[in-house]
């Protein structure tokens, strides 16, 4: 029940719907693609560690992060119970690949945002793969920013028309919330989907299903378990720790490139462990909602980066 219910995400790109609070006017988030993992050897900085001091061998994820254009702002008032948008201001120059994502106006005339009655601004950016050599369609994403309503304003106006690094944003460190699209698995039953029980080779009829609901039967439950869609969800993975920000390519590529990726060209986030997405996903970060007390603010000084083949 905790993922219920478990539907295909509507779009590649995971929808944010909470943006932490900054005191400080700046983006609260960033988009990169995923490449692959390896493994890094680093010295353990954690306070509480057994291994404190000692070199442990740890694995990463590595994201290529091109940078993002900044297109558009768009600032939101509290109407009907909720938040709708009031006002939208288009960039001077758009990029030529953005119609490739999303019907681009022609003509579209300077518009003075005014602060009156907004609660909040955000920024409307596209991200920029070609740079990358992965595809020319980059993905539209809507960004939150910190600060009170007249400094996010003066920040959104600066940055609009022009490109920012992930550098900017997230630094040697710091932990993020990772939101995705799982990989998908398409149609799996309940003990491939919810690790049910399969029953014994002497239960009449199916083993793997679940069991009997008795005269309920023919109206299940939406809370007993069955088959359905597997993966492809949206889902968010909580305080990955930021290893390294802007990497450079050579020093996270190991011999034949990444597999189903190739090689790296752009620069790279090093986030510890796992992240859910297939390979060339896109992945958006954003600062950590809960963050946990025991990962420390600094970077762990990292003594090895595999480079061995991945094949």
């Amino acid at each position: 029940m905790q993922f219920w219910h478990r539907r295909r995400a509507p779009r590649m790109t995971a929808r944010i719907r909470t943006w932490v609070p900054s005191k400080d006017a700046k983006l609260l988030g960033f988009a990169g693609y995923k490449v692959g993992m390896t493994h890094i050897i680093h010295v353990d900085n954690r306070s509480t560690s057994l291994s404190k001091g000692d070199e442990i061998s740890a694995p990463v994820t590595v994201i290529e992060c091109p940078p993002i254009r900044v297109i558009g702002i768009k600032t939101l008032v509290n109407r009907y119970g909720g938040k709708q948008v009031s006002q939208f201001k288009w960039a001077d120059k758009l990029e030529k690949h953005l119609a490739r994502a999303m019907n681009v106006p022609k003509i579209h005339k300077a518009v003075e945002l005014k602060t009156e009655g907004v609660i909040e601004v955000r920024v409307l950016a596209q991200t920029q793969p070609h740079l990358i050599n992965l595809k020319k369609t980059p993905e539209i994403i809507e960004l939150g920013i910190g600060g009170k309503v007249e400094d996010q304003l003066k920040f959104a106006n600066d940055i609009l028309g022009k490109e920012v690094k992930a550098s900017e944003v997230f630094s040697d460190g710091a932990q993020v919330d990772a939101h995705s699209v799982t990989k998908g698995h398409g149609l799996q039953g309940p003990v491939a989907r919810h690790g049910i029980m399969i029953r014994s080779h002497k239960a009449e009829k199916t083993k793997r299903g679940p069991a009997t609901l008795g005269p309920w039967d023919g109206n299940r439950s939406y809370r007993v378990a069955h088959q359905g869609q597997t993966g492809f969800h949206r889902r968010t993975e909580l305080n990955k720790w930021v290893v390294r920000v802007e990497a450079k390519p050579e020093e996270v590529t190991p011999k034949g490139g990444f597999v189903h990726y190739g090689l790296a060209t752009g620069s790279c986030m090093l986030l510890r462990g796992s992240v859910g997405g297939a390979v060339k996903r896109l992945i958006t970060m954003t600062p950590a909602m809960r963050p946990r007390v025991n990962i420390p603010k600094q970077a762990p000084e990292i003594v090895y980066t595999s480079l061995h083949s991945k094949q």
